[in-house]
């Protein structure tokens, strides 16, 4: 188990070094002069040459980004902004967290929502609530989260004045930009739940579980819910690497100060260092979290365990029993 966890950290590094080339090389070929736009218009070709110079951008493609490369790697320095003339680490570090508390809290409240709505629309499969639960599921994944942002301003913010309209730092703030961008895990999250969960409750053991007089709650929870987690799993990861990709239109709407809207200003100013320090980060959190939904499936199903030689020894078997010694394999 250990050396699988090593395996998939390991596999990082070219990943993340996949994703920053290939951003800087988009970035290069991009039309502008990032030169002219960090001093403004107005500037005279001597004083864009000297800029260029400056930050480096008279030299090859490849020779930017080595060097750009060698001050991440070993200094964790990810250059200054050409627009600000701040430290992109310190940008990133003021901006990312709000982004991944949008993001994170949103897929929360969809699954808080979904997942249970999920179950019991395969448990009431073709009645009236399986019909709500799925035609509510289908207007939140046909409609964009801009679009339940407009319309949640206009009713609680304008119409009733309950909540603020702009803002993320109390919870009355978070609650309209967390709801409108957790509509789409939601109405996924229910629509996956509710698939996995009608493929599981067919199956022959359910039925079998059912004859021998097993309580209908401890069947559905502890039995079919159990085995019909893994694809929820993987929907609720997919969703929170796609929501920190995309959250910058609800950032925009709710003026929240996220990295979403950091980003976009940066690549509109053509300001490499920034938008490569904040594509890497993404990546980096996108990447860990797909690690971490692994781990969970060798929690939640004990195939997978075995898979990776460790259903009566190892790390979960630590974790099962605390400090105690875990049992030798063998």
């Amino acid at each position: 188990m250990i050396k699988y966890i090593l395996k998939r950290i390991l596999f990082l590094i070219p990943t993340l070094l996949f994703v920053s080339f290939l951003v800087y090389a988009i970035l290069y070929a991009a039309p502008g002069d990032p030169a002219q736009l960090a001093i403004g218009e107005g500037a005279t070709q001597a004083a864009i040459e000297a800029k260029r110079i400056e930050l480096g951008l008279d030299k090859p493609l490849l020779m930017q980004y080595l060097s750009w490369l060698k001050k991440a790697v070993l200094h964790f320095d990810f250059g200054t902004s050409y627009r600000s003339d701040i430290s992109v680490a310190y940008q990133i570090q003021s901006y990312f967290p709000n982004t991944l508390k949008l993001a994170g809290f949103s897929v929360l409240a969809g699954a808080a929502v979904g997942i249970p709505a999920g179950i019991l629309a395969s448990v009431k499969q073709a009645s009236w609530f399986d019909n709500l639960v799925m035609s509510f599921a289908m207007i939140g994944m046909s409609v964009p989260a801009f679009v339940f942002a407009l319309v949640m301003i206009l009713i609680f913010s304008v119409k009733l004045r309950w909540l603020p309209p702009s803002g993320f730092s109390t919870v009355k703030e978070m609650l309209l930009p967390v709801i409108a961008l957790g509509m789409q895990p939601m109405a996924i999250c229910a629509r996956m739940t509710r698939s996995s969960m009608l493929e599981v409750i067919r199956q022959d053991y359910i039925r079998t579980i059912r004859a021998k007089g097993q309580r209908e709650f401890d069947l559905i929870v502890f039995h079919a819910f159990k085995n019909a987690l893994m694809p929820i799993l993987t929907t609720i990861g997919l969703q929170f690497g796609a929501l920190i990709g995309g959250a910058f239109v609800t950032e925009t709407i709710f003026l929240i100060p996220g990295l979403g809207r950091l980003l976009v200003s940066a690549v509109t100013n053509r300001d490499y260092p920034l938008v490569l320090g904040g594509v890497v980060c993404v990546a980096a959190v996108v990447a860990v979290t797909n690690l971490f939904i692994d781990l969970a499936y060798a929690f939640v199903d004990p195939r997978v365990r075995a898979q990776f030689g460790s259903t009566r020894g190892g790390v979960f078997s630590w974790l099962r029993h605390g400090k105690e010694k875990a049992p030798k394999e063998g």
